[in-house]
């Protein structure tokens, strides 16, 4: 994400972006993270909602740990279980400091302070238990920079707390606040200078503000970097004397002006970098804008975007020069598209590797590995555990899971492939299945390299066909094919002529057969459709009919000749038994 312009008056002048210094560690990084967030009218705790693939208070936290802080402390109050719980996943090793009933971002502050404070004298516990070690941690307070930042600002970058914290140190200051100018400033608090110097003299809250206040475009941010022993010591000092009856870290500022010590201000000119989120309009446009920063450092990167206003990317999303995303694509999670390589359009690819030169077309896939030179689509789905060999092919209304297609495998139209392995340049049928569930486990198909398997294959696991063997069409293979081996399951084929005339009289289809009889001519049909034609005929007439003899429900095999049952003779030419003629 570009980084922002920064502007911090000194006596006389303006200068732009604080020069590269060395800049110490912070003490800590206190996120603001107790607030209820009414407005998003959510069942979700507001920091947790997500923009980019990332929670807000996750964007916090990787702002905060790219600081590289020796602490990093979480004021939590509302939907408390649930962010904790995200905490834990994210950064586990954050401490968490429960805001009380008082109001106010000073509370917060308060709180978290003492948790950051007892965490340090832990840790001095510790050290001192060594042996030789004299002395008491009792006394041991947090000491250096401390930043803090709000849980609800997603496009505050590193780059922009970098330069907060350096220009703190390099002015020497108490408190170090990050301000921007806006047109419309309702709602923020003021940033009140002193004139000729530039310093802040205080932060009025809106509420509290005269006309002449309001007037004032520059806003405070609500981020800032406290010297710690400064800002422990005017915590002590605050009330809730004001409009709004809270504790405000505002007041701090005038604490320590009334101390004599610089209070500064930085001042960005990204609006958005220090925007917070209060609702879901205010996180839709946030998320459109951030995603318009990322897809244009992509493009700049050498990344084609053919569609920048129907293509989303997250922000662990990896990409390689020469990419190509066509409109409606979304990579979400931790996609990695590599070199050459062509994505939708209309794709959602969410935690999946694609590999050089691939090929992926109006396809879903998650935790997909999709191989060099593979060509997926269009609409297929790749679930969790498919892994696509190099030059392989998933085609259309293809679905894949847990399974592995060798280099140069081919599952082309209309198939479901679950739990298998398939060889290298085999070629799966269309409409072919892998029956793998039986009811209470999954089981699994191996299918042998150079195998070529027929249309319409139902393969019932767990089973294996062997390299280079062949099945045929229709066939369900519940047995294991040897290695070269051809397996027909299906049996041989009937045609009943004249079914239709006999079974469905009076119907469309009976209507076209026997159109399609009289253009043919009775010379031309077989001797049994021409006995239906005369049955159906005769019927017309009025006449008894005598009724066609009773087919066996299974036609014998070609190669095996009908036996007739003990102690019946065969029928003779004229339809009568032997024993009839005597």
């Amino acid at each position: 994400m570009p980084r922002a312009r920064f502007r911090r008056p000194d006596p006389g002048q303006t200068r732009e972006e604080h020069p590269q210094v060395t800049t110490p560690r912070p003490a800590a990084v206190i996120v603001l993270a107790a607030g209820e967030g009414t407005r998003m009218r959510s069942a979700t705790p507001k920091v947790l909602h997500t923009i980019a693939g990332r929670s807000m208070l996750g964007h916090a936290i990787a702002g905060a740990q790219a600081l590289e802080p020796e602490r990093v402390v979480v004021v939590v109050r509302h939907g408390r279980d649930q962010v904790v719980a995200h905490l834990q996943q994210i950064a586990p090793d954050a401490l968490v400091a429960d805001q009380d009933d008082i109001p106010g971002t000073g509370r917060a502050v308060q709180v978290a302070m003492t948790t950051l404070d007892a965490a340090a004298q832990a840790g001095a516990v510790v050290a001192l238990e060594a042996p030789g070690v004299p002395g008491s941690a009792s006394d041991v307070l947090a000491q250096g920079a401390v930043v803090v930042v709000a849980g609800d600002v997603p496009l505050l970058d590193a780059g922009t707390l970098g330069e907060l914290l350096a220009a703190h140190h390099a002015d020497g200051n108490a408190v170090t606040i990050l301000t921007t100018e806006l047109e419309d400033a309702t709602g923020y608090g003021r940033i009140v200078r002193e004139p000729g110097t530039g310093d802040v003299l205080e932060i009025v809250e809106h509420r509290d503000a005269s006309d002449e206040q309001r007037a004032i475009r520059e806003i405070n941010s609500s981020i800032y970097v406290f010297d710690a022993a400064v800002l422990r010591g005017a915590l002590v000092g605050l009330g809730r004397n004001n409009a709004q009856g809270e504790v405000y870290l505002t007041d701090v500022v005038g604490i320590a002006r009334a101390q004599g010590r610089h209070v500064r201000a930085l001042r960005t000119d990204d609006p958005f970098a220090v925007e917070g989120v209060n609702d879901r309009a205010q996180l839709a446009v946030l998320r459109a804008e951030l995603n318009r920063r990322l897809l244009d450092d992509w493009m700049r990167e050498g990344v084609t975007v053919v569609d920048p206003a129907t293509t989303w990317v997250d922000v662990d999303v990896e990409l390689e020069r020469d990419v190509t995303l066509l409109p409606g694509t979304q990579l979400q999670g931790t996609t990695v598209v590599r070199e050459g390589a062509s994505v939708g359009p209309d794709t959602t690819l969410t935690d999946v590797e694609v590999g050089p030169g691939a090929t992926v077309s109006r396809t879903q896939a998650t935790l997909a590995v999709i191989g060099e030179g593979v060509s997926v689509g269009p609409f297929a789905y790749l679930r969790p555990g498919t892994v696509l060999g190099r030059g392989s092919k998933v085609g259309t209304f293809v679905e894949t899971k847990n399974t592995q297609l060798g280099e140069g495998a081919k599952v082309p139209h209309l198939s479901y492939i679950g739990d298998a392995t398939v060889g290298e340049h085999t070629n799966i049928g269309a409409a072919s299945v892998t029956v793998n569930y039986d009811g209470v486990h999954k089981h699994r198909t191996t299918i042998g390299a150079h195998a070529r398997t027929g249309a319409d294959n139902m393969f019932v696991a767990p089973v294996t066909v062997g390299d280079g063997a062949y099945t045929g069409a229709g066939s369900v293979i519940r047995q294991d094919v040897p290695a070269g081996a051809l397996a027909v399951s299906a049996g041989a084929q009937r045609v009943i002529d004249g079914w239709v005339l006999r079974s469905r009289a009076g119907t469309a289809a009976a209507t076209a057969a026997a159109a399609a009889g009289a253009r043919t001519g009775p010379d031309e049909l077989s001797p049994q459709a021409r006995a239906e034609l005369e049955r159906a005929a005769t019927a017309a007439r009025g006449i008894p009919v005598t009724p066609p003899p009773r087919l066996p429900d299974q036609p014998a095999h070609l190669s095996e000749p009908r036996t007739p049952p003990p102690g019946n003779a065969q029928p003779g030419a004229a339809g009568t038994t032997e024993k009839d003629a005597r």
